[in-house]
């Protein structure tokens, strides 16, 4: 595996890679668990070449948020990634990233409105700005996110189809299903924060998402089951309930009952931690 940290090594690097097949990438912010490993392994069976980037990228990051606190360990990523026989790590510094004088900024409406767009304002300018910038600079054939940040899945391809961009095409950005532990909590980077104690009741959020979308199956009317979700997470242990709504899967635009393409979106803080989750809610 090639590791560059800066943008001369890394054309010639993908140019090399390019001559020799396809290139997939996996943006990541580091700290890796399986599931960044199985993002990883499902972009090896559908490219020649596997890239994978890890920058904490700070314009994602709001006020009082854990820019400063957040895992940083690139020598145990970097031995992950090379045992799943990844090619490249494209590990750049914020200098490199944004250079002094940098002032562009790209802003995706519509869906990134409501649910994190409004809990954390500025995050999806962040997301889509770096996103946008790894594209350009690597030039995948295709990328590869997580569906467990289906709202920033949804801000990336908007962005990409409405920039028009090439590499990778708008309909090479693949979304991958959720890796949970045993007990149903999604994986997390952020799961590392927490104690034994809220780490146990942490999984009291899938569980709850599960019976409020049995109950929204069986006709039950959404907003007093999401109050009932809420009141389920704050009765075991959970400080805040940032939203529980049903969303369109697609345009993310808010629903007041399943229209067939919804999913039940939720982020609870707990301990100081902020966990979010995402389940479709037709069968």
């Amino acid at each position: 595996m090639q590791t560059v940290t800066a943008l001369p090594q890394l054309r010639q690097a993908v140019d090399e890679l390019r001559g020799n097949g396809s290139i997939a990438l996996v943006p990541t912010m580091g700290a890796l668990h399986d599931g960044h490993l199985t993002l990883v392994r499902e972009a090896a069976k559908l490219a020649s070449h596997v890239a994978v980037s890890i920058f904490v990228n700070p314009r994602q990051f709001g006020e009082g948020e854990d820019l400063d606190a957040y895992p940083r360990q690139l020598a145990e990523d970097s031995a992950k990634l090379e045992a799943e026989g990844v090619a490249l790590l494209w590990a750049p510094g914020v200098d490199v990233m944004y250079p002094q004088g940098y002032a562009t900024n790209i802003s995706v409406s519509g869906v990134s409105a409501g649910l994190c767009g409004a809990d954390r304002p500025g995050h999806f300018d962040g997301v889509a700005t770096v996103v946008c910038k790894l594209f350009n600079q690597v030039r995948p054939d295709m990328a590869l996110f997580g569906e467990k940040d289906w709202q920033q899945l949804a801000v990336i391809r908007r962005m990409a189809r409405d920039l028009d961009l090439v590499l990778p095409h708008v309909d090479a950005i693949h979304g991958v299903p959720i890796v949970r532990d045993p007990d149903g909590l999604a994986m997390s980077s952020r799961n590392a924060y927490l104690s034994p104690e809220h780490r146990e009741a942490a999984a009291t959020l899938p569980r709850a998402m599960d019976e409020a979308i049995a109950r929204i199956r069986d006709g039950q009317e959404a907003a007093p089951v999401l109050a009932m979700l809420e009141d389920q997470l704050l009765g075991a242990g959970f400080g805040r309930v940032d939203y529980a709504e049903l969303r369109d899967a697609d345009s993310i635009a808010p629903l007041a009952a399943d229209n067939g393409n919804a999913r039940l979106f939720v982020a609870a803080r707990i301990g100081g931690t902020r966990l979010i989750d995402n389940k479709k809610v037709s069968p």
